[in-house]
């Protein structure tokens, strides 16, 4: 049996309801799927109640976007419930933070000449959970760009005139908070992090002294060398080597839940190494 432990519904940057979802994870044969939107719990309710229609386990989690100067670190977090928390109460703020972000960038835009409102941007999320590839959907439905990849090269991605920053945590505070939310820390994409791999590696054994729970090994962009070579340095470090699809629905063609590109197998021994983290 197999699992997905990254993936992204219309709550935040995927097309999918949540409960549409668990559905397609239900029918790809996954033992469980985790639902890790962005900076929000919103859709976990949704999906909890699909997955237990569809016989599936459900993982409630999401995906930070922490502070770091010389890439992306993105932070799977998995097992944290919907409510009050330590984390949880730092992601009301930073949904407000991403929501005056959203606003800045449609004006933005506009201010390029580009035709595009914030109403317009909303409907395409569904009234939550807005982000940019939202903002792209909308510029290629009406012509402004042949492709989302086009709109995040030409508008919206760092350095690029539409882009605005917005608050994140620390790496460290996010592991922190995550651990006394209950819920286990997972570096995502770890490529993104743009730093060569002895300061990888460094950096791996240090966050793991401090909480971190695992890397992302198995994720559809790497070749399957990279994928074990990845296994071999998280276990070097301690951590259980994860991984998911990084499912966003239409807004990622040809990305499957569970396969990613047909190639990927997050077997369910993945999972069960993490549970006994939470133990």
């Amino acid at each position: 049996m197999a699992v997905d432990l990254h993936t992204h519904s219309a709550y935040s940057d995927g097309s999918d309801p949540p409960a549409d979802l668990v559905a397609k994870a239900a029918a790809a044969g996954l033992e469980a799927v985790a639902l890790t939107d962005h900076d929000n719990l919103d859709g976990v309710p949704e999906a909890l109640a699909a997955a237990r229609h569809h016989d599936i386990e459900l993982i409630p989690g999401v995906e930070l976007s922490c502070e770091w100067v010389r890439g992306g670190f993105h932070m799977i977090v998995l097992w944290l419930e919907p409510g009050s928390g330590p984390l949880q109460d730092q992601l009301l703020e930073l949904q407000t933070g991403r929501a005056t972000r959203n606003e800045r960038m449609v004006d933005k835009l506009a201010g390029l000449g580009v035709d595009i409102t914030y109403n317009e941007v909303l409907e395409e999320a569904g009234g939550t959970g807005v982000g940019r590839p939202h903002m792209a959907a909308v510029l290629v439905r009406k012509g402004v760009v042949e492709s989302m990849a086009e709109a995040f090269d030409l508008y919206l991605t760092a350095g690029r005139p539409a882009y605005v920053g917005r608050a994140r945590l620390t790496p460290e505070a996010a592991i922190e908070l995550s651990r006394k939310s209950g819920a286990l820390p997972i570096i995502a994409h770890p490529h993104t992090l743009g730093i060569a791999r002895s300061e990888l590696d460094a950096e791996l054994k240090r966050l793991a002294g401090i909480g971190l729970a695992g890397l992302e090994a198995f994720y559809p962009e790497y070749e399957p060398d990279t994928r074990l070579e990845l296994v071999e340095r998280a276990r070097q470090a301690g951590l259980v080597p994860s991984g998911g699809s990084d499912y966003h629905g239409s807004y990622k063609q040809g990305l499957q839940l569970g396969r990613g590109y047909g190639d990927l197998n997050v077997a369910s021994s993945v999972l069960e190494e993490l549970r006994l983290l939470r133990a």
